[in-house]
């Protein structure tokens, strides 16, 4: 089959032809690091399917189908999608209000909204909206990542204690029961999640290179057998997860009823903007440290098959892992072969170990998600933006109280249209800037202590002149006028403009005819391609005039300058222009009377 890049149209569903051609010498590279991969999985693929209130072994099935279809269709070469923290909560947000988790019409569910998911992000990648993850901002990210830290951290305390707290408590009714059972705490079971909790804690504090959580939960399962052995069930009460089905992924069905599909249809688009922003800003994140560049819209078409056969083979929804894709990079994974033995290899593992399931105590699980929620919490970023920006600290800390206090998907909806307005208000106040010539290296500034010329005018606009913005330009010209009236002559400069709609284009033309109707002119320097396009395609530069567009500074003031009243120019104490002193000399040779002001 000839390259993908020879036929356009096959190059979203042939990306492994790039890289393929190379596994013939990355291959050993690429099987230890899916080796790693599978191992490390195992007990977070566990622990994200009890966050999301799905049977422990749907974790596991989400890592294997989904990796795989991923990695053969997705941009980056690093990234590996499996089950994450963020995924999963919110599926377990959205959908505990419709089903009991853990049953099967949840599971259903969840089959349901992975479909609708991964045919979202299909169409969105084959529509070339890969740049829609650019609107939501990184604070978004980091608040609702650590308000869904504390949501995870929080659902485990009945586990970690062994108190009675009901499933669907807030995190209000959360804390106020855990005071209210502090005296009922279970010492056998807090003895365990303990033990597993200290032990992750120093396993990755001492032996960084180890599997900490794989390692934590088989000291916390071993603390459970010692303590049953020495004690009996019938005291301690630890409960186990149970045996997990030692089968390959079972084929499943989603439920395509327009009443299911109505009904998920709000979560299904959060969830589908939460875990593109995360796989393509993880596949960036990589690709910044191995150079690679990252296409957008095929990671949105990778993602997309990789839902649609999730649902299919009993996967929940999968995105990129972080904590996969760094381990993965980290083992030296050269190609996305690596995703793909990670995903085989752990369907093998699977069949092998399930049955010890059966041995891992609940109490072990939530320390291990007690240790994953706190590697969620990026605190240094998280005092990078308090530092850093204001408006960037608005919203992260929006995000992160309305995950806490209300509907997770509503938080993500309301962070990004936080930072939808924010990038909206920025771009629609472009810098309108008075320009004169600095007297000593002529070179143009914004010196406000400058004088400036009585007659003519130098304005930049830095800036797009889009609709959202034409209002706030206007009100800057306005204010130019009335502080410098005698200026009918103005020459804007546009090499700041790099985008003008049919609305700036008509803010120029009105300028255009102010200027003339009070004697003076309007002149644009330095105009991009793609404005001097749409103008000429409006009849804007009609209306300017082809002659009053220039490319030179040089050439704009040579042309202006010399029109200009030379009885204000006489009157002038000041030779603003360079062209000044030169056209004074030339008028006083004929009759002493300067031309330019």
């Amino acid at each position: 089959m000839s390259h993908p890049d020879f036929h356009p149209w096959l190059k979203p569903w042939t990306p492994f032809l790039r890289w393929l051609p190379e596994t013939r010498k990355t291959w050993k590279a690429d099987f230890i690091a899916g080796l790693t991969g599978a191992v490390v999985v195992l007990p977070q693929g566990v622990a994200f399917a009890v966050i999301a209130g799905m049977p422990p072994e749907y974790g596991l099935y989400a890592g294997m189908v989904p990796a795989i279809i991923a990695a053969f269709f997705g941009s980056s070469r690093l990234l590996v999608s499996g089950p994450t923290t963020a995924a999963s909560i919110v599926l377990f947000s959205s959908l505990s209000a419709f089903a009991e988790p853990g049953s099967a019409q949840y599971v259903t569910l969840a089959l349901t909204l992975t479909f609708m998911v991964g045919v979202i992000e299909l169409v969105l990648g084959l529509a070339r909206a890969g740049t829609l993850v650019n609107f939501i901002s990184h604070s978004v990210v980091v608040g609702f990542t650590a308000g869904a830290a504390v949501w995870i951290a929080a659902k485990q305390i009945k586990n970690f204690f062994g108190i009675d707290i009901p499933r669907d408590a807030d995190l209000v009714e959360v804390f106020q029961l855990t005071v209210a059972g502090l005296p009922h705490v279970n010492p056998y079971i807090t003895a365990v999640g303990a033990a597993t909790l200290i032990s992750g804690v120093l396993v990755k504090k001492l032996w960084p290179k180890l599997p900490f959580l794989l390692v934590a939960m088989v000291v916390g399962s071993l603390v459970s057998l010692l303590l049953n052995r020495m004690y009996g069930f019938d005291v301690t009460g630890i409960v186990t997860v149970g045996a997990l089905p030692d089968t390959l992924p079972p084929l499943s069905a989603p439920d395509l009823s327009l009443a299911t599909i109505k009904e998920l249809a709000p979560a299904a688009l959060a969830v589908t903007l939460f875990a593109l922003t995360e796989a393509v800003s993880i596949g960036r994140s990589l690709a910044q440290r191995t150079g690679q560049r990252i296409d957008g819209n095929q990671e949105f078409i990778g993602q997309g098959l990789s839902n649609l056969a999730g649902s299919f083979f009993s996967g929940y929804v999968a995105t990129g892992s972080f904590n996969r894709s760094g381990i993965n990079y980290s083992a030296g994974a050269k190609t996305p072969l690596a995703a793909i033995f990670a995903g085989l290899l752990l369907m093998m593992i699977v069949v092998m170990v399930a049955p010890l399931a059966a041995y891992l105590p609940k109490a072990a699980m939530g320390g291990l998600l007690f240790l994953v929620a706190y590697g969620l919490i990026d605190f240094k970023e998280i005092k990078h933006i308090l530092h850093a920006s204001r408006p960037e600290t608005a919203i992260m800390a929006t995000t992160f109280f309305s995950a806490l206090f209300l509907e997770l998907e509503f938080a993500i909806f309301l962070g990004v249209m936080l930072s939808l307005l924010l990038y909206l208000n920025r771009t629609s106040r472009p810098q309108v800037l008075l320009r004169v010539p600095d007297p000593v290296t002529r070179k143009f500034t914004t010196n406000p202590y400058l004088p400036q010329c009585p007659q003519f005018g130098i304005v930049r606009i830095d800036g797009s002149l889009y609709f959202g913005a034409v209002n706030h330009v206007e009100e800057q010209l306005a204010k130019v006028s009335a502080l410098l009236p005698g200026q009918t002559k103005t020459m804007v400069v546009c090499q700041g403009i790099n985008h003008v709609d049919v609305s700036g284009v008509d803010v120029l033309t009105r300028l255009a005819e102010e200027r003339r109707k009070a004697g003076g002119d309007l002149y644009l320097y330095d105009v991009k391609p793609q404005v001097m396009d749409l103008l000429r395609k409006s009849g804007a530069l009609k209306a300017i005039g082809e002659d009053h567009v220039f490319d030179s500074k040089t050439g704009a003031l040579a042309a202006i300058v010399p029109n200009l009243d030379l009885n204000i120019c006489a009157a002038c104490p000041h030779s603003v222009f360079g062209e000044c002193t030169g056209n004074k000399q030339s008028t006083s040779s004929r009759g002493g009377q300067p031309e330019a002001g």
